[in-house]
């Protein structure tokens, strides 16, 4: 579905490159988990020239229902990509993306490798131990969370190194 532009733009700004910009990443992202309507809007605010969008111009820009809207920036919010602001003075409210979304969205997600990783070690345990043939296909998972959960906290610590340096 094609949506509107949500602004006029800067000159050289290719309007129909954005919109295809905007559908084809998002169904990348959708494609590889996330729910589809969550990486539209994600894809929309990302290539949006103003800085924040209220759930109205969300829901025009993507051709979507207010509902649509509300669902996703929701699930978006939990994941660290959303901002929700209220607009002083107003019973409306905007939504941005954080300054630093990626390194948001890697921290919220990257709890999960620690629990992922401590489940399928009580997992082992009750498959019999990792001699067992269900104990150790269970190991495997569990060391490669843990493994995962080891190298984020340094990853993200370069991430920080190099974007302060760019």
């Amino acid at each position: 579905m094609a949506q509107k532009p949500t602004t006029n733009g800067p000159p050289g700004r290719d309007e129909d490159g954005v919109r295809r910009f905007v559908e084809h990443t998002a169904m990348t992202f959708a494609n590889y988990g996330m729910p589809r309507m969550a990486a539209r809007v994600l894809m929309l605010l990302m290539a949006a020239e103003e800085s924040t969008l209220t759930a109205a111009e969300i829901a025009d820009g993507l051709a979507i229902s207010p509902a649509a809207v509300s669902g996703s920036v929701r699930y978006l919010q939990q994941l660290g990509l959303v901002v929700k602001e209220p607009v002083p003075g107003s019973r409306r409210d905007v939504y941005r993306l954080p300054d630093d979304a990626w390194y948001q969205g890697a921290m919220v997600k990257g709890g999960i490798f620690a629990v992922v990783g401590k489940l399928a070690a009580e997992g082992v345990e009750a498959a019999g131990g990792r001699g067992t043939v269900a104990g150790g296909r269970i190991a495997e998972m569990a060391d490669f969370y843990a493994f995962i959960q080891d190298e984020m906290a340094g990853l993200l610590e370069r991430w920080e190194a190099r974007r302060g340096s760019v």
